[in-house]
């Protein structure tokens, strides 16, 4: 949330407990000190399991979780897919022959995203310039 910057992603055909986990994978593989992290998430199903309370606990990261019916922790995820929703795949619906096709789109809008698109609320940096000057004061 600190810099919207999308860390790890996972994209399936249908969801399931191991695309949680490798999803969580990637994401621990890129930092070495996650004790104390806050780790936000909505109650879905996959979130309430034993496995993936474990994965964060065995790290010392804190779980958030939103009660039902409020989504105002994970709206700037929800921001983030209504953004991409609109910038890449509105009107461009047809254009995608395989899911494979839509998965490489997605994963050059991911890198897009975090890389080179400004957002304003971050000062005119994107997500990954906006990291970088955090970590340098």
């Amino acid at each position: 949330m600190h810099n919207r910057e999308i860390v790890s992603y996972n994209i399936s055909n249908s969801p399931n407990f191991k695309q949680t986990q490798e999803m969580l994978d990637k994401a621990f593989s890129k930092y070495e000190k996650l004790d104390g992290l806050l780790f936000q998430s909505d109650q879905g199903w996959q979130y309430q399991m034993y496995q993936y309370h474990k994965a964060l606990a065995d790290r010392e990261i804190i779980q958030s979780m939103s009660r039902k019916g409020n989504c105002l922790d994970n709206s700037p995820m929800e921001n983030f897919f209504g953004v991409m929703k609109r910038e890449m795949f509105h009107g461009h619906e047809f254009e995608f022959n395989t899911l494979e096709e839509l998965e490489v789109a997605m994963e050059e809008y991911i890198d897009y995203y975090n890389n080179q698109r400004i957002i304003t609320k971050l000062k005119g940096l994107t997500p990954v310039q906006h990291r970088n000057q955090s970590l340098m004061i």
